[in-house]
């Protein structure tokens, strides 16, 4: 499973916008050599704290810069992810459960998917599921009470590592989530356990110096994180990233498969199992109120993005793990059949179809030719998991009679005695997590056909071959009424933005002096270079070249001009 889940992290270019924003940030640590105070193409940049950076940045200290080396401590918080909860779900539940909810968790669309993107939510995800995994087994009476302690200040320090990951919401997550479990079931007893007045301070030993360091560096930061970017973020649309309450409700469905058939089936079973082990604390019903909680906050919140509720899927994995083990074989069986049924229908629409899909999708900013392109690993990923999904099935229908009875058994107080599920169940349920898997990376390979509109990557090769003149990577670079945020890593060095602003206008307001305000102030620039780069709009380019700005151009697609100054009045 780790042999699929690290395979190919470098055979893709970075994208935009994320990737090449995150790689960036930790690219120009390495360089500076400032691990304080973060700095997007020399532009600080305080939306989020500094921890995936420090990561990150370790990472090219270490193997170089790459796009392998610039995932890695992505999807190795993801992968650590899956131990973490697999490992817990066999302490707190049954060793079966925790291998299936292992299995669970890697083979899951979101959860792979994301871990496999440069973003940060992937590592916030990671420290929750930390948090939330101690937390659980500060509440198993079977440990002793000094490990129950340990495990409570672990999930202090995980709490606080995810604050260093992406703010408070870290704390606001597990907080919140207790409240809402402790009123919904009426157990107030976790609250006895949580050893506040030594967590805080580990929290605080753990964050403070940071944001006390950046605060006296930087005296605007305190405004712009705490207030801007937490409470004007949540209450407010200014970040232009809104959308309708049920945002998130398609995401759930698809980010859950191969699985969304099971969890939906087992939903009301996994409330009822409020007292596994015979405890009065009911983690199954607390990881519903977590994943219930992360759904709602999100929802309600004035931006929103897909990767938001990653957090959400940890704890369903924990509950679903526990359901593949006990749930009834027939059930399961028939909840098998149909996933290979609907994906295998799925797989030959797409062989049928496709092509009048990708006329429907292309437009001008993405040509159909991308989309012609995709197609093939579109139709390898779908027959993969289609071919997996069909194994498992056969697997488990063969097995329906296996699974009855086992839920009654797991209310025994001796872990290791209780019963594993099936070796064919668990065998097809690794089945269908691999296919998803590698079904996934697929996909995802398929997805490098976008670089030619959403990576600098060909353009800067192309730049860099040029030999006549030759490439200069000192001469002056633009990025003139556009940011592509993938550009600065491959050049390696930083741009200057023209005309632009976005999430750099509030470094750009404090440092004015790193960008130009107006396109007529840079072009009195440009025409004094002798030798100068800019990358613009392909509108941006035809309206400078009908004015006869002198500019030459290297490359172009559908959404980027590269032009060149050379010091003469040529013009393509």
């Amino acid at each position: 499973m780790a042999l699929v889940w690290f395979a190919n992290l470098g055979g893709r270019a970075l994208q935009h916008p994320d990737e090449g924003r995150y790689a960036e940030i930790a690219r120009e640590m390495t360089v500076t050599g400032n691990w304080i105070t973060p700095r997007l193409d020399g532009i600080k940049y305080f939306e989020k704290p500094p921890l995936q950076y420090w990561l990150t940045a370790a990472t090219f200290e270490a193997f170089g810069l790459g796009e392998g080396s610039a995932r890695l401590s992505t999807a190795a918080a993801g992968f650590l992810t899956v131990l973490a909860i697999g490992a817990t779900g066999a302490v707190i539940a049954t060793p079966s459960a925790g291998l299936l909810a292992a299995a669970v968790l890697a083979g899951s669309v979101w959860h792979f998917g994301i871990a496999h993107i440069l973003t940060l939510d992937a590592m916030l995800s990671l420290w929750l599921a930390v948090a939330l995994c101690a937390f659980l087994l500060a509440q198993h009476d079977a440990l002793a009470r000094r490990a129950r302690m340990g495990w409570m200040l672990a999930a202090w320090v995980a709490t606080a590592l995810g604050v260093l990951t992406k703010g408070v919401v870290a704390i606001a997550i597990p907080a919140c989530t207790l409240v809402v479990y402790s009123l919904a079931t009426r157990d107030f007893g976790p609250w006895k356990r949580l050893h506040v007045g030594k967590g805080v301070v580990l929290l605080l030993a753990i964050t403070a110096p940071w944001f006390l360091l950046v605060s006296l560096r930087n005296p605007e930061f305190p405004r712009f994180f705490f207030i801007h970017e937490h409470v004007e973020r949540f209450l407010t649309t200014e970040h232009h990233r809104a959308g309708p309450w049920w945002y998130f409700l398609p995401m759930v469905v698809v980010g859950l498969l191969p699985w969304t058939g099971v969890f939906f089936a087992r939903l009301r079973a996994a409330w009822r199992d409020d007292a596994v082990g015979g405890r009065p604390f009911a983690w199954p019903r607390f990881c519903l109120a977590w994943a219930a909680f992360v759904l709602v906050f999100f929802s309600v919140s004035g931006s929103k993005l897909p990767s938001y509720i990653l957090p959400m899927f940890p704890a369903l994995a924990l509950v679903l793990g526990l359901q593949l083990t006990v749930m009834p074989g027939r059930l399961l069986a028939w909840l098998a059949v149909a996933l290979a049924a609907s994906t295998l229908g799925l797989w030959a629409v797409a062989l049928a179809g496709y092509p009048q899909l990708a006329s429907r999708l292309a437009d001008t900013r993405t040509p159909h030719a991308l989309y012609v392109a995709l197609g093939p690993w579109v139709e390898l990923g779908l027959g993969i998991a289609a071919a997996g999904y069909v194994v498992s099935a056969f697997l488990l229908w063969r097995d329906r009679d296996a699974g009855r009875g086992l839920g009654a058994a797991l209310h025994g107080s001796d872990t290791a005695s209780r019963p594993l599920a099936s070796a064919p169940r668990t065998l097809a349920v690794a089945v269908i997590a691999i296919a998803t898997m590698l079904a996934m990376q697929a996909f995802f390979q398929g997805s490098d056909v976008f670089r030619a509109t959403r990576s600098a990557a060909d353009l800067v090769a192309t730049l860099e071959k040029r030999a006549d003149p030759p490439y200069d990577p000192n001469a002056a670079f633009y990025q003139v009424r556009m940011y592509d945020q993938t550009l600065p890593f491959y050049l390696r060095r930083t741009t200057t933005v023209v005309a632009w602003r976005d999430e750099l206008g509030p470094g750009i307001d404090v440092e004015p002096s790193l960008a130009i305000a107006s396109v007529e102030a840079w072009a009195s620039r440009w025409r004094e270079l002798r030798q100068g780069y800019a990358l613009m709009s392909p509108q941006t380019w035809k309206a400078l070249d009908s004015e006869g700005l002198p500019m030459t151009v290297v490359a172009r697609d559908s959404r980027r001009v590269l032009v060149e100054r050379t010091g003469a009045s040529s013009r393509q």
